[in-house]
């Protein structure tokens, strides 16, 4: 009949056909339905630093940023950018030519997979993995290949022989996220060093998610990849304003790179994006270039939470792997009796009044990850205390 559309061919483009709605939209919207407290998604529930919120208000006022800001980002970020990444970790780069502002670091992944990853490839990811690194993957028209990060001496390790034995000959890219959503592990030097190694005698780029960079905890260290020898000329690391100046919202990433490849994937920024958050890019220009007093209270204060969860859920009967790094605590709900993370949290909001996150969705191996559930502390303490002792009553 004229003027119908035809449902021969599904409308979603088939390469995304088996992702549906986020996991994270599914468990806030039951959130916000049950009144729960959201221990799901990864924000915090309270603002950052006044005067960095303040910048912003200034830059608005100013009319800084309030129309299209440049391609790459406003000069100021991109040296503050470049500036952080040599005053911490010794990594000098032209803030010219190889930094790049994106619209937080999910569009970074997708922009480097996207320019990376041509149909046929292979991606080596760690898994569990951020949803959205599958996503980017598909689109790209890449193969996925997951290498399970295992329960070990309460935390989740690499084996770095599953990892060597994980890249063939259609292997393009390492996939790595350090500190690690959502386990908490955070890799050593010698995992790093390893791992640099391999995509050196291999010849891979290496695409590195580090945006929870300044949460590590205890003896833990955060050793970017590029660091190491044969690395920087590889290697796309990815930063995030939004977890280290708790300013989600604002969406304001960054990649560093060399040259070359902050051009290839500045070739797919310009048709995703083009620009965003224009007086956002000032504010965290400033915010880089906090004390570091600023970051360590930012990591004392999350330590003291991650504390005050993780003891609030081994008291409620949960088995709790205590994370070395970001403001993630994964569990396992075996001693609970449960076995099954999606039913168990699409349960909780009901039993008990709080909302967290199945693991399981991390996953290709569903159920590697079945069993275990992620919680997040980024929230205020008496949140925090509240939703412990529902979780022991329940």
């Amino acid at each position: 009949m004229a003027g119908m559309t035809s449902t021969a061919r599904p409308h979603l483009n088939r390469r995304l056909a088996e992702f549906g709605t986020t996991i994270f939209a599914e468990m806030s919207a039951l959130a916000l339905a049950t009144g729960s407290i959201n221990l799901g998604q990864g924000f915090p529930d309270t603002d950052g630093p006044e005067e960095v919120r303040e910048a912003a208000v200034r830059a608005l006022r100013d009319g800084r940023g309030n129309q299209y800001p440049p391609g790459p980002g406003i000069p100021e970020l991109r040296t503050a950018v470049a500036a952080h990444q040599l005053r911490r970790y010794g990594l000098a780069y032209d803030p010219d030519t190889e930094v790049l502002v994106t619209a937080g670091a999910t569009e970074a992944i997708a922009a480097a997979l996207l320019a990376l990853v041509e149909p046929g490839d292979e991606v080596v990811a760690l898994e569990p993995y951020y949803d959205s690194y599958a996503a980017s993957i598909a689109l790209a028209g890449g193969t996925r290949v997951p290498v399970t990060l295992r329960p070990h001496d309460g935390s989740f390790r690499l084996d770095l022989d599953e990892l060597r034995a994980a890249v063939t000959d259609r292997t393009r890219l390492l996939l790595i996220n350090t500190p690690h959503n959502p386990t908490g592990t955070v890799l050593t030097r010698a995992e790093l060093a390893a791992i640099a190694e391999l995509a050196v005698e291999r010849d891979l780029l290496v695409v590195t998610d580090e945006v929870y960079e300044h949460l590590v905890f205890g003896d833990a260290e955060h050793v970017p990849l590029a660091t190491f020898p044969g690395m920087r000329e590889r290697t796309v690391s990815i930063g995030s304003a939004g977890k280290t100046f708790s300013f989600t919202g604002w969406k304001v990433g960054w990649v560093t790179a060399a040259r070359e490849l902050v051009t290839a994937v500045r070739s797919v920024k310009q048709f995703l994006t083009y620009v965003s958050s224009g007086p956002f890019q000032y504010a965290v220009a400033e915010a880089l270039a906090l004390p570091d007093s600023y970051f360590d209270d930012f990591r004392t204060d999350m330590l003291a939470k991650r504390d005050l969860l993780s003891a609030g859920l081994a008291d409620a009967g949960f088995r709790v792997f205590r994370p070395a790094g970001t403001y993630f605590v994964t569990t396992d709900i075996s001693p609970l009796g449960e076995k099954d993370g999606f039913a168990f949290c699409r349960a909780l909001p009901e039993r008990a009044g709080v909302v967290a996150i199945p693991n399981a969705v991390f996953y290709d191996h569903r159920e590697a990850g079945a069993p275990f559930v992620r919680f997040a502390f980024c929230k205020r303490e008496e949140v925090l205390r509240e939703a412990a002792e529902r979780l022991r009553a329940m």
